[in-house]
């Protein structure tokens, strides 16, 4: 992805934001520049990976299959001295695009639709290879538990949550014609090194192409302190 749009997905993110009254902490506004001036007291920050992610997958076509998020709290399953469970994101999809289809070996998650769009999730259970079963999926859906054929879409729409387990191949998209959609994620700890098994080997983390300097800097990019 280009440096230019990687800012102006992340001056729309912050822009919907607001409109949204969603108010997020102090060091997602940092420049660059403040980055590095800070010391060892915002390790959490860099440890965790807290902060903007912007990613295309590393397939070049942002719009199609891409996904905006800001992680926003993490522990750290490597490091025994950050000793939160949990994870939340705040996320920004837009209509047509496509979050591909994955499943973690050790994260559960709820999703939350929080306004905008539907989000439209089809769904399988993993076979012991990391293959697609064909057996029913079950289906924890604020607090109303069923079950579905293989492949079923479940349509999320606002105000609506979904839980997903470990080994519960699921891709999303986002219906065209409705606009954006805010999404939140709360979660276990949340590991996007090693934690994610894409069906189709996918990259996580863009290649940034400096056309322009960064407006905010990405999770996987602070400087040392």
């Amino acid at each position: 992805m280009k440096r230019s749009e990687v800012n102006r997905i992340i001056k729309r993110f912050e822009a919907m934001l607001n409109d949204y009254r969603f108010a997020i902490p102090p060091f997602l506004s940092f420049t660059p520049e403040a980055w590095q001036t800070k010391g060892h007291e915002y390790d959490e920050i860099r440890d965790n990976m807290l902060g903007w992610d912007v990613t295309d997958y590393g397939m070049g076509d942002y719009a199609s299959l891409g996904l905006a998020l800001i992680t926003l709290r993490n522990g750290n399953v490597h490091d025994p001295k950050y000793t939160k469970t949990y994870a939340e994101k705040i996320i920004m999809c837009d209509e047509g695009q496509v979050s591909p289809m994955h499943f973690h070996w050790h994260k559960m998650e709820d999703i939350i639709n929080r306004g905008g769009n539907d989000i439209v999730y089809t769904l399988y259970n993993a076979t012991p290879d990391e293959q697609l079963a064909d057996t029913d999926v079950p289906i924890y859906r604020d607090g109303r538990r069923y079950t579905v054929p293989a492949g079923s879409q479940v349509v999320l729409k606002p105000g609506e949550s979904l839980t997903l387990y470990p080994y519960c191949y699921h891709e999303f998209t986002i219906p065209k014609g409705g606009g954006s959609v805010l999404i939140g994620e709360v979660s276990m700890c949340n590991d996007d090194n090693t934690d994610n098994r894409f069906l189709n080997p996918l990259g996580r983390f863009p290649t940034i192409q400096e056309d322009e300097p960064p407006y905010r800097l990405l999770c996987n990019e602070y400087p040392k302190a």
